[in-house]
């Protein structure tokens, strides 16, 4: 993709990867991702963030396409360390051989720990730090653990515009470079998912930033991540962040969620009949069999369910692998304000529910009393299985009033 003029002077030069499939422990499917940066033209000359060290070829030729004869890069800001956001920053060093570098406290300490460096210009600016390029001044805000230590932002006031790394972004790999170009539902989802499987544990972060944000009244029309679309327009960058607070509020709706593995089916048919009961009282319910569904798959769907049931057989002591690894993924994530539950079956050791129980209980969620069964359910153990879907569906109303 040609560089794309964001506003006046200020061009988006990143790149497009149509066939990204996996980001972060995530299924990308047909997705893709874009790693975005951007040049602003100004007295100096800045680059805000770089590409994936195998994009490099491409930021070059944009950059290229943008600078006029003689024109060189006077400036790197570096928002965040991770690679495919700094993976060509060496490179770029090198070939451009900036000024100055400006980077977060944090960053500093990451830009050694990655590079080695020695010899660079490198910068500190911590929150309310501002730099001149000209016309326009950058300032900076520090949002440590959204979703790395080194994280920043960097707002331009004379152009409303912050550049926001990580935060806001989708991976989608189009054509387009504005979140008003393209469907309105597929934009949301995306941002959903990208936020269940990157920045969920960070919530309590979100909401401290969007605060910040507001308490330093600044006045934004165009939010520019480093992943996926942008928005632009005070309509589109509200509703951004009014999507991020509500994801990171966490208030579940009135959704279940059952993931399960099964041997031998047995404990396929008890998670149906807890999903007839909860349906039975109006929840909405997604059914999930791990040996069809991506960790990642799952995680987006639980991001606003409000209970989480589990399913596996006794194996060798334990649980089914893909099982151990969707619990493993979303211990990690920290959903919050979930109620969990668990069905299993069992041949000759019955220790299925009480271990997905403590992965439950692990997570912090409110745990309801499960089902197992010895080999096949019978009409009896499946009524009960449905029964505890009534159970869970009557628990949720009462989390929901």
């Amino acid at each position: 993709m040609k560089p794309c003029e964001i506003k006046d002077g200020i061009y988006w030069t990143g790149a497009v990867d149509w066939n990204r499939r996996s980001f972060h422990g995530y299924s990308l499917s047909h997705k893709g991702t874009t790693y975005n940066n951007y040049l602003i033209k100004d007295e100096k000359i800045a680059l805000v963030d770089t590409v994936a060290e195998e994009f490099w070829g491409t930021l070059q030729c944009n950059v290229a396409q943008v600078l006029k004869p003689g024109e060189k890069i006077d400036y790197f800001v570096i928002n965040h360390l991770e690679p495919d956001h700094a993976g060509s920053l060496a490179l770029a060093v090198a070939k451009y051989q900036p000024e100055k570098i400006y980077v977060s406290p944090m960053g500093q300490k990451a830009m050694d720990a990655h590079f080695h460096y020695k010899d660079w210009p490198v910068e500190v600016v911590p929150t309310g730090t501002e730099i001149s390029l000209g016309k326009r001044t950058l300032k900076f805000i520090e949002a440590r653990m959204l979703h790395w230590p080194d994280s920043m932002l960097t707002y331009c006031p004379e152009d409303k515009i912050v550049f926001t790394n990580d935060a806001f972004g989708q991976n989608w790999a189009t054509s387009e470079r504005f979140a008003d170009q393209v469907d309105r539902s597929t934009l949301e989802r995306l941002m959903g998912e990208y936020y269940a499987n990157i920045v969920l544990p960070y919530s309590p972060v979100v909401l401290k930033l969007l605060g910040t944000i507001e308490e330093l009244k600044l006045d934004i029309d165009m939010v520019c991540p480093d992943h996926g679309l942008i928005f632009r327009g005070a309509e589109d960058c509200k509703w951004a962040m009014e999507k991020y607070r509500e994801f990171a509020e966490q208030k579940p709706k009135n959704k279940a969620v059952i993931v399960y593995d099964t041997m031998w089916h047995s404990t396929e048919k008890m998670a149906l009949a807890v999903a007839s009961g909860l349906a039975e009282e109006g929840v909405s319910v997604r059914v999930m069999c791990m040996k069809n569904n991506h960790h990642s798959d799952v995680m987006s769907e639980i991001r606003d369910a409000a209970a989480v049931i589990v399913g596996s057989p006794t194996h060798n002591n334990g649980i089914l692998p893909l099982m151990a690894d969707m619990l493993t993924y979303m211990k990690g994530l920290r959903p919050q304000n979930k109620i969990g539950s668990a069905v299993g079956s069992f041949g000759w050791s019955g220790e299925c529910v009480k271990i997905l129980n403590q992965w439950l209980e692990d997570c912090g969620m409110e745990v309801l009393e499960g089902v197992k069964v010895k080999h096949v359910p019978d009409h009896e153990i499946l009524g009960k299985c449905f029964d505890q879907g009534k159970a869970i569906a009557a628990a949720i109303k009462a989390k929901l009033a």
